[in-house]
């Protein structure tokens, strides 16, 4: 049974901790998502269980986490959705070369790298029985990703957005995070099909092949329903309103069912059901996706992503890395990390004609991780793919490598920021 007055509890702590810990890390020039996440981290075993084990263990009692856990999920689903809402793949088609050979240099190298990486790590810090290709393949996918939807921020606090290095940037992030969830897809259809060779074999086959036939449904079938839709509604004068937002919320929840069903993650089906949504607009308005994005992401951010930060920081326990030995993984974890996405992106990015000090802007700004690198990790330590020792390993690079950027960028690029809000 729920005990109310605990969660209410819980989430009071939780928002009020967030919303300090996000105006600290503003003040300091960083995105308010990173004072958000390191929020979650303090409140969980890393700060909080050192100072007060029994003040955590009296706030976040094992027993209690279940409706947390529960509120989590549902942010990190609307939030995938949203993200498809504001991901614009023609931006790839409207930008020079050097978006398209960075892209594909930003997703390659640090995912070649952090395969590479996986045979050493595997025998120390997979789970076990896991085999090696699902944490071959969760790590590559686990280096390669972007954070879109903090990158977007990023540039527009800076007055990026027009620019060839903002161009650049965004339009290469929004192929990595395409890339990387299905990436991702299939790492959890490896992992899931856990039983004897052969049938695993073909239960991942199945996987594979159901999830395509539904993707390829929903990107011409889908998406051309609700463009008749969008233009119907627009006809009979209709505007967004609650119905409305309901109805996309419900499309987002479907599709996430369906692709848990199918045997990939439930968080691929909210972003597909996103990336679907009309973006042209009729009349000049704007398309159904920006309009619902922009309701969706108040309450996500406000409320339910604090919520998935707690979660993510009450599983993280910086205690796990006790010896030199592992903290040298640690650090050895964030040197790959940079050098594949940073340098990698870079160097396209200067081979393709850019400055260097244009390309390491744009190698900067694709090595911020931010959420998107939680949520990923979040998959891997649920369907188990990781330990929790390298799962805090990865936070911490997630961590570090976003907080890099702002600062990188100041340096390279000598601009003052504008007060533009960061929110995710």
């Amino acid at each position: 049974m729920i005990d109310l007055g605990h969660l209410l509890l819980q989430l009071v702590v939780i928002l009020v901790t967030a919303r300090l810990a996000g105006r600290v890390f503003r003040m300091m020039g960083q995105p308010q998502v990173i004072g958000e996440m390191a929020a979650g981290l303090a409140l969980g075993p890393s700060l909080l269980g050192v100072v007060s084990p029994e003040g955590v263990a009296w706030l976040f009692p094992v027993d209690s986490l279940a409706p947390l856990s529960a509120l989590s999920q549902l942010g990190v689903l609307l939030y995938m959705f949203a993200v498809g809402l504001r991901l614009d793949l023609t931006l790839l088609r409207d930008r020079a070369r050097a978006a398209v050979f960075t892209s594909h240099a930003s997703i390659a190298v640090p995912f070649a790298l952090g395969a590479a990486l996986s045979p050493w790590l595997h025998a120390s810090l997979a789970p076990p029985g896991v085999p090696l290709l699902p944490f071959a393949l969760f790590l590559g996918a686990a280096m390669s990703v972007t954070a879109f939807p903090v990158l977007a921020r990023i540039l527009t606090e800076r007055n990026l957005l027009g620019t060839r290095v903002g161009s650049v940037a965004i339009a290469s992030a929004a192929v990595d995070d395409v890339t990387a969830w299905c990436i991702l897809a299939a790492v959890v259809a490896v992992a899931r099909a856990d039983a004897g060779p052969s049938t695993a074999g073909w239960q991942f086959a199945m996987t594979i092949l159901s999830s395509g036939v539904y993707v390829t449904l929903m990107v011409t079938v889908g998406r051309r329903l609700l463009a008749g839709l969008e233009r119907e509604l627009a006809r009979r004068g209709v505007r967004m309103n609650a119905q409305l937002v309901s109805a996309a919320i419900i499309v987002a929840l479907a599709s996430a069912w369906v692709t848990e069903s199918l045997g990939i993650h439930a968080l691929f089906g909210a972003f597909l059901a996103g990336t679907i949504m009309p973006r042209a607009g009729v009349n000049g308005a704007p398309g159904v996706a920006v309009q619902i994005a922009d309701r969706v992401e108040d309450v996500v951010g406000a409320v339910l992503l604090p919520v998935f930060f707690a979660l993510t920081g009450l599983r993280t326990s910086i205690g796990l890395l006790d010896n030199p030995g592992l903290l040298g993984v640690a650090v050895l974890i964030l040197i790959v990390a940079v050098s594949g996405k940073l340098g990698g992106s870079a160097v396209a990015a200067r081979l393709a004609g850019m400055t260097w000090r244009d390309a390491l802007a744009v190698g900067a700004l694709m090595n911020t991780r931010g959420l998107m690198e939680l949520v990923i990790l979040n998959v891997g330590l649920e369907i188990g793919v990781i330990t929790p020792t390298l799962f805090a390993m990865m936070v911490l690079m997630a961590l570090t490598t976003t907080m890099m950027t702002s600062p990188l960028l100041r340096a390279l690029l000598q601009r003052e920021p504008t007060h533009a809000t960061i929110r995710a």
